[in-house]
């Protein structure tokens, strides 16, 4: 059985989940415009329960309770109680603290029945919730607001994309995956309720309150996206509340602050916000919320907010659509209500309308007076009461509170924010990415392109920290990101700081911080409005990216891109910026319509065409198992194999490790820091040789099987003639290994000379010895053909136009910016008198002016993950070719018929392999004498690359090495999920 939507396969049920553990393997990228038809959620595949969970110790276990029995037994004060769920702050709070006895004297004196839990964090709210708990005599039902994920209200839980984000992936999975995660983090809080999923069609671009909290401004899709997230819920045993009846989507006043009248009659309100509750409660939905909202033209009760008006809840929800579930009231102390009904009456009314809960009065006590001597009077009839309560009870039974209505502690650990769930989440941001314009050409950016990007953020805060996440993000992936804050503090000095900025900008970037948050506009105002349009008038390209409030597009609609972001939230920044770089995919589609500019289902697409940094789960590995890295590096500092280094994993187009370990050298002053830059050594024969003769070969200016002495003229010898580049590249030309020369001979001229003359040691194609002397002829071909020393070739070619910003030969001539960050090599007694740093170990190389076709440069892991990047993606990065695939397959499969190599690089032997045990047989790569190792396994998609400096403080050092990189590899690839 195929889960299907109308573009294609999403996921097929047999596959092991092992295989899907990361975002991107969970669910395929499937997009649609159009809404599919609900199909069951059952054929999702299951998410896993979190791995090593501790089972606490047997919690006291109480007989079943007959609920008509204890109705029977309850006063009328307890049943009463059962009614009200009053707010706590899930933090820790001292017994003292008036409102913790507040809530207790509730619990303990007007039988409350239920908490709702406000912000808070993971402990504080566990451990209050079992404290409160202790004090009720009928368990509490804990309920709590978490349309964004736990997080939304528990601090150290996971965040996950807002509504909309979520049906802009065109995948409605993710909203079963979204459900599901969030119930099964409020599950292990102990919380019964979960008040979401918003079934409000949001069809007005004006609305203040609900704005992305809605899946769509489509009906259709509202009934999909919210009945797949209902089931993901449920399938954890949480009650999913679907709000706020009978639709809050067509609104311009926030009923936080005063009521909302809707005037569309019944025919407009039934085909258009009835839709989704109409079907998930054909679906079996279970509770419902309502909206402080008055409908005076579908109501015989005028202007009464639907949360108290029969005409709405008894007559439409209840008989017309027949819905026997829970129904809760939104917040009582809203001013929608609070403004104009006490609050008893707001109560009464809610109950006579057909309400069984009652969230958040602002003065519980005096609504319980007032409601029982309402059915002392005979007002409200005691049955009434009873109707409500026992399905309270019930729910309660049913999620086994009278059982066990206290929190596992120990389990919380284990169970909350787990890789699993945030790799999902982080799937779901990403691909809610929406590009919805880019008329300049701007996307993806790239360094060579805008060397200089302001970036502005733009809020309606007064902080002044707002959009850090966005400047830190972007530093990222850009090495020259100037950032300012325009918010409601920002002075006219700063504004003119703006200014003067964009006039040495090469684009200018605004991410807008605007929110949907009670009390506070969703538009720019006018005075930051005016700048923007000045800032963007400039003869540059400008772009928008909305943090927030979607529609914040219609203010700055002349920029040249605009992209969609969904959320402020720091995971969704971290998850939007790749994009904005091509390093992440993007086919996100709009979910509504922004009026005179967009329609639902546009959207740009692009491929992911750099490299993302991010978590190893979202490329299917394990951070536990990689951080034995950190085991096997400080074993060989330990043992004094190197002073330190870093290594770098990429895989599947995703850094997921970079890290340095150790020190620069044995005084253990200066640490190694993630991005420090390492004499290569030998991997300058693949980087820059064996790279420069794919691009030649791409270029037609040479042919591998070209004999040498085409470009080389000393080769035009007997013993000589019939040598050809490729048996240069696989070392079998008959060269020696290499050869002292510099006891004599001292300059570059003159090491060439004796290269090019250089007497063989074999018949060319008869024997293996690896040569330093054959890659030095290499690079002198690439001057030959190109006219460029190979450092310029490579240069021009690979490094500058992809951002390798750290890739030198002769760093120390290019400043201290880069020297600094090299650790020394040896300390040479024989040549240079002294240490060695930021110049070549390679006496040979270095006595070449630092430039050789064998060794001399220098670059980091993130520059070499670019690199491989680049083999891995059939030779593109950046969105731009820079060798063509059938060349890359020339050069890294085996070339040698009597040896493992391909062309320039390494092949994983049989026998043993620095490249380790685990990676595959078509693995390729390179080492360096100076303790570097480059390796590629295709078929895994992944680069392991090792930066050491192991000849510190002599070459005697570091003998183990080998042993070293393959134990490195070996806990890579351990880290692979399948």
């Amino acid at each position: 059985m195929m889960f299907t939507t109308n573009t294609g396969s999403l996921y097929h049920r047999s596959t092991p989940f092992l295989l899907l553990l990361t975002l991107a393997l969970i669910f395929s990228s499937c997009k649609t415009s159009e809404p599919e038809s609900y199909r069951s959620a059952a054929e999702i595949p299951p998410l896993p329960e979190p791995e090593e969970e501790i089972v606490a110790e047997d919690q006291p276990v109480a007989e079943p309770t007959d609920i008509d029995s204890l109705l029977q037994e309850m006063t009328l004060e307890e049943k009463i109680g059962q009614l009200f769920v009053s707010p706590a702050y899930g933090r820790f709070t001292n017994n003292k603290d008036p409102q913790y006895i507040r809530l207790k004297r509730l619990i303990e004196n007007y039988h409350l029945g239920g908490i709702i839990f406000m912000q808070g964090d993971v402990y504080g709210q566990a451990m209050l919730t079992n404290r409160l708990q202790d004090y009720s005599k009928i368990p509490l039902w804990i309920a709590q607001d978490m349309e964004f994920g736990a997080a939304m209200r528990v601090s150290g839980s996971t965040r996950i994309t807002p509504a909309m984000g979520v049906a802009a992936t065109g995948d409605p999975a993710n909203a079963y995956l979204k459900g599901k995660i969030t119930a099964r983090e409020a599950r292990t809080l102990g919380v019964n309720q979960i008040f979401a999923p918003v079934l409000d069609v949001n069809n007005n671009p004006e609305n203040p309150v609900i704005n992305v909290r809605s899946f769509s401004a489509d009906p259709a899709m509202v009934s999909l996206y919210g009945q797949y997230m209902i089931d993901g819920i449920e399938s954890e045993g949480v009650m999913a509340t679907a709000k706020h009846f009978p639709g809050h989507g067509d609104t311009d006043v926030d009923s936080h602050l005063a009521l909302p009248v809707i005037h569309h009659d019944f025919s407009r309100i039934d085909s258009l916000e009835l839709r989704p509750f109409r079907e998930t409660i054909n679906n079996g939905l279970r509770s419902v919320m309502s909206a402080h909202i008055a409908y005076p033209n579908i109501s015989r009760n005028g202007d009464m907010p639907g949360t108290m008006d029969e005409s709405i809840l008894n007559d439409i929800l209840i008989d017309s659509l027949g819905f026997e579930g829970l129904i809760v009231t939104d917040g009582l102390e809203m001013k929608g209500i609070a403004d104009h009904y006490s609050p008893g009456e707001a109560v009464i009314y809610a109950l006579k309308a057909g309400v069984d809960m009652m969230l958040i009065s602002p003065d519980e006590m005096s609504a319980i007076n007032e409601l029982k001597i309402a059915v002392e009077q005979g007002e409200v009839a005691e049955e009434r009461i009873d109707r409500s309560v026992r399905k309270i009870l019930q729910l309660k039974k049913e999620q086994d509170a009278f059982s066990n209505p206290r929190v596992d502690l120990q389990n919380l650990s284990s169970s909350i924010n787990t890789p699993v769930y945030q790799s999902i989440a982080d799937r779901i941001a990403r691909n809610s990415v929406t590009i919805l314009k880019d008329s300049e050409n701007i996307l993806p950016i790239r360094e060579v392109d805008h060397l200089n990007i302001l970036a502005v953020a733009l809020a309606d805060d007064e902080s002044g920290s707002t959009g850090s996440s966005f400047a830190r993000e972007l530093r990222k992936y850009h090495g020259n990101v100037n950032f300012h804050v325009l918010d409601r503090r920002t002075s006219l000095e700063e504004k003119t700081e703006i200014l003067e900025a964009a006039d040495d900008a090469d684009l200018i970037l605004i991410g807008s911080f605007i929110i949907v948050r009670s009390h506070q506009p969703i538009q720019v105002q006018p005075e930051q409005l005016q700048f923007l349009r000045q800032l963007i008038s400039r003869p540059i390209p400008s772009a928008l990216v909305a943090f927030g409030n979607p529609y914040v597009l219609r203010d700055l609609p002349n920029t040249d891109a605009h992209v969609m972001a969904w959320s402020s939230n720091a995971n969704q920044v971290r998850q939007t910026v790749p994009a904005l770089f091509g390093a992440s995919e993007v086919a996100g589609k709009l979910p509504i319509n922004i009026p005179g500019m967009y329609e639902i289902g546009d959207g740009l697409e692009f491929n992911q065409s750099n490299i993302r940094f991010d978590s190893p789960e979202s490329a299917g590995m394990s951070t536990e198992k990689l951080l034995e890295l950190d085991m096997v590096m400080q074993e060989a500092i330990n043992d004094s194999v190197f002073p330190g280094g870093v290594v770098g994993v990429m895989r599947k187009g995703v850094m997921v490790w970079q890290q340095g370990y150790g020190y620069h050298d044995y005084d253990k002053t200066r640490k190694v820091a993630n991005d420090d830059v390492y004499d290569l050594a030998s991997l300058t024969k693949v980087i820059a040789t064996t790279t420069s003769m794919m691009k030649l070969v791409d270029d037609g200016r040479l042919d591998v099987q070209d004999r040498v002495a085409k470009y080389i003229p000393e080769f035009d010898t007997d013993d000589k003639r019939e040598i050809t580049i490729d048996q240069l590249l696989t070392h079998t030309s008959g060269l020696p290994a290499f050869q002292v020369y510099v006891d004599e001979l001292k300059t570059r001229e003159e090491i060439v000379r004796a290269v090019r003359n250089e007497p063989l040691v074999n018949n060319p194609g008869e024997e293996y010895v690896y040569s330093d002397l054959g890659f030095i002829l290499l690079a002198e071909i690439v001057e030959e053909v190109s006219g460029l020393r190979i450092d310029r070739y490579v240069r021009n070619n690979f490094f500058y136009p992809m951002g390798m910003k750290s890739s030198f030969f002769n760093p120390q001539k290019t400043g201290r910016w880069i020297s600094n960050r090299i650790p020394p090599t040896e300390i040479d007694t024989t040549y240079r008198d002294g240490l060695v740093q930021a110049e070549v170990h390679d006496e040979r190389a270095w006595f070449m002016d630092g430039v050789a076709g064998h060794a001399g440069l220098f670059s980091s892991a993130d520059d070499l993950s670019r690199l491989a990047y680049l083999l891995l993606n059939n030779g593109q990065f950046g969105g731009r070719e820079y060798l063509k695939p059938e060349t890359i397959k020339t050069f890294t499969e085996r070339r040698s018929p009597i040896n493992q190599r391909a062309y320039g690089y390494d092949r994983k032997s049989d026998g043993f392999s620095t490249a380790g045990e685990l990676t595959g047989p078509n693995s390729f790569g390179h080492t360096g004498f100076t303790g570097t190792s480059f390796w590629i396994d295709p078929d895994e998609e992944i680069a392991i690359i090792i930066l050491t400096n192991r000849v510190h403080p002599s070459r005697t050092y570091g003998s183990t090495i080998s042993r070293v990189r393959a134990k490195i590899a070996d806990a890579v690839m351990e880290a692979i999920e399948h």
